[in-house]
């Protein structure tokens, strides 16, 4: 298979045009950014720069030449200008939560350009559902700023605490409510951008209609910074739920799953705000390393479907318990328990939440972001873990996530006790074997990660040739000279 993938993209590989090389040293470069944006405004000390390097999984380690810290949006355009005409490559990085690579370096010849400064409320209208935030405001400053007007902005990540909207939007973030609000792309009404040449694209529209060209937005929204710096974003924001209705519901099997989701989905329609799926080896983990201080669930079971509906301002209530009891019925479950306070559900969605955490502490782990579509979820699930215990004798399949709209985390733990180094260094296998079956299910080999630098030759593999053709077709037109997140995505 990877020979035939790579076949494929020797074929029809699109040329790209190098970067230009740079013309200044790193002592000028430094110098030049200290110039525009002040003493304050720039990190040139390896040694202050850990927090902006070190990713989370801790796969990358390149160093930059410095961080730039832009207070306005006139000084990322300042940087651009300077960036573009001396060849110096630029990476945009919001909150540093990306699990690609796409926001640190590469090559080591790179500026870092963080947004954290521009984190500012630009405009709040209810009456048209929106705010107008800038980039570098981090996602949970953005859920404090429309509750504070009585509204809700949907998209919830477990790095919300440090993740920011730039890259949010940036690596077109999903979560766990894209099934009834759509990922971040669908969330955002518009942006402004700075681009490669340092112009600036003023896109903040709150129109629901607008039919006058080509939807430039949507372009830089999932570009993950390679065609120009995100500044400022419109966003949708939404009437706050009344109450959440929030249960764990045992299920015998991913089949049962499903169907108890189109079940749900049946009567709750756009109420139903998530549906995730987590394996019992999940629970196992959190529980044998103290990480619940106890079991959320109302029993053994070999999955669980964390499931959650939302009620408006006067609803009925009890819809989720309405709809569990015609499952029992039916006898599609037989166990289940529903959230009786706050604490009940946060415990809930610690369990889940904290299932990419939890990995760690069984040792290494080989993990897919993938999506297939809902209905083929199931045979995803059993025919990967089918294909990697043949590559891996032993091997253990976590699978979980959002199984509302097709995207699991398909994980593998290393056998128990396995060496972790040699674990991982056969990884290219089992990578093989899920995506082999990923795409003969008509599903993508990155759902809502990204590609940065970890996936750049897997999309040369699997892309159509004629949208790689596209895409570098458009990251010509708008970044000439490579300089915005170089080897990134497109490599």
């Amino acid at each position: 298979m990877e020979a035939r993938w790579g076949k494929l993209a020797r074929a029809r590989n699109p040329v790209f045009k190098a970067p230009i090389p740079m013309s200044l040293s790193t002592a000028e470069i430094i110098a030049q950014l200290t110039a525009l944006l002040g003493p304050g405004g720039v990190i040139a000390d390896p040694a202050q720069m850990g927090a902006y390097l070190n990713e989370p999984r801790k796969r990358f380690h390149v160093p930059a030449i410095a961080v730039g810290l832009p207070a306005t949006v006139e000084q990322v355009q300042a940087i651009a200008r300077f960036a573009n005409e001396h060849g110096v490559g630029l990476i945009p990085q919001g909150g540093n939560t990306g699990l690609v690579g796409a926001q640190v370096p590469l090559r080591g010849d790179e500026v870092i350009i963080s947004l954290s400064r521009l984190d500012k409320v630009r405009a709040i209208d209810i009456a048209a559902g929106t705010m107008t935030v800038e980039a570098g405001m981090i996602l949970e400053n953005a859920h404090k700023a429309a509750e504070a007007e009585g509204a809700m902005f949907p998209l919830w990540l477990a790095s919300q605490g440090s993740a920011r909207i730039g890259g949010v939007l940036s690596s077109n973030a999903g979560g766990v409510n894209v099934l009834a609000f759509g990922n971040a792309r669908e969330l955002c009404m518009g942006v402004e951008a700075v681009l490669a040449d340092g112009r600036l694209y003023q896109g903040l529209s709150s129109l629901k209609k607008d039919n006058t060209g080509y939807d430039l937005k949507d372009l830089l929204v999932g570009a993950e910074g390679t065609l120009g710096i995100i500044t400022a974003a419109t966003l949708k924001i939404f009437p706050q739920p009344e109450e959440f209705e929030t249960a764990l519901v045992n299920v015998a099997s991913p089949e049962v799953a499903l169907t108890l989701f189109q079940s749900l989905r049946e009567r709750a329609g756009s109420r139903l705000n998530a549906f995730e799926l987590i394996p019992w080896i999940g629970l196992d983990i959190q529980l044998r390393h103290g990480m619940l201080d106890r079991d959320p669930t109302a029993g053994p079971s070999p999955w669980y479907a964390l499931v959650e509906i939302s009620r408006m301002k006067g609803g009925t209530s009890g819809a989720l318990q309405s709809a569990l009891e015609a499952a029992f019925e039916t006898g599609l479950v037989d166990n289940a328990v529903i959230a009786e306070s706050l604490a009940d559900r946060t415990r809930m969605w610690d369990f889940r939440e904290q299932m990419s955490e939890c990995q760690s502490r069984e040792g290494a782990s080989i993990k897919h972001d993938v999506s297939v579509p809902i209905a083929a979820v199931p045979q995803l699930i059993a025919e990967g873990s089918i294909a990697a215990q043949r590559v891996v004798p032993g091997i253990r399949p976590v699978p979980f996530g959002h199984m509302g709209d097709g995207n699991i985390h398909f994980n593998f733990s290393q056998p128990v006790g396995a060496d972790g180094k040699a674990f991982m260094a056969g990884a290219e296998p089992v990578h093989a074997a899920i995506y082999e079956i990923v795409l003969k299910l008509g599903g993508s080999v990155s759902a809502e990660h990204g590609i940065g630098q970890l996936k750049t030759e897997l999309l040369k593999q699997v892309k159509d040739p004629v949208a790689l053709e596209m895409m570098h077709a458009i990251k010509n037109a708008l970044d000439p000279k490579g300089i915005m997140n170089p080897g990134k995505m497109l490599g």
